[in-house]
């Protein structure tokens, strides 16, 4: 029986990739390689140009709900939850570069990355608190607040709460702007002039309140805001 053709398109792709990287591989040709660890005995090609085609990018792929993924024809439970689970251990691991950085005030590089994956793509909005030590080492975050794609309503009061029981010195807001522009509504101001003030008379610093989303980020601490 002559071997399917797809196995050495497979074992092509393999190898590509051990010589070159992702550098040179097009979005639909990256998700076709991790496909074919999750959907064997297949040809994977046609399922992951039409992946691409409907969320527009890998990142989109990967940004998509279970459920939505389980739409498309061709994907399962299994192979459904390869991809989401791939996407949380980025997540993982580039909050673990996040906290090796030491003082993340020095070197916000590694936290923004971490929080536009994490937070970037979803649909509705998230209220993301890191806390910090006395030498600006990440020592938790927690989402705080989940909203509407629309608002986010958060409470000073949970939030210094949160603060108190990690022993944080210091603190950094994260929150998303599904959809959206990475500017902030007045909301946004009046909710950070507030949180500053009360994390102020419980002697914690506010360093940062970043809004990320898919394009960019926003910086209240660049812009001279804080």
């Amino acid at each position: 029986m002559d071997e399917p053709h797809y196995r050495g398109h497979r074992a092509r792709l393999r190898q590509r990739f051990r010589k070159t990287g992702m550098e040179s591989f097009q979005d639909y040709e990256a998700l076709e390689l991790l496909l074919t660890y999750a959907v064997p005995r297949r040809d994977v090609k046609p399922l992951a140009k039409r992946l691409i085609k409907r969320f527009g990018s890998l990142q989109g792929v990967l940004d998509a709900t279970f459920e939505e993924l389980l739409e498309e024809d061709g994907l399962t439970e299994n192979s459904a939850t390869y991809i989401k689970v791939l996407k949380d251990c980025s997540a993982l691991y580039l909050r673990g570069r996040s906290r090796r950085q030491g003082d993340i005030i020095a070197s916000t590089g590694a936290l923004l990355d971490y929080c536009r994956v994490k937070l970037a793509g979803l649909k509705d909005e998230r209220f993301l608190a890191v806390f910090l030590n006395s030498s600006n080492e990440v020592i938790a975050d927690e989402v705080i607040q989940e909203g509407t794609v629309n608002q986010s309503v958060v409470y000073p009061r949970k939030v210094m709460e949160r603060a108190l029981h990690h022993g944080a010195t210091a603190l950094i807001f994260v929150h998303n702007h599904p959809g959206g522009a990475c500017r902030p509504s007045k909301d946004d101001k009046l909710i950070t002039a507030e949180l500053v003030r009360v994390a102020k008379g419980l002697q914690i610093t506010v360093h940062d309140h970043l809004i990320v989303c898919r394009d960019g980020y926003y910086s209240f601490r660049e812009r001279g805001q804080l």
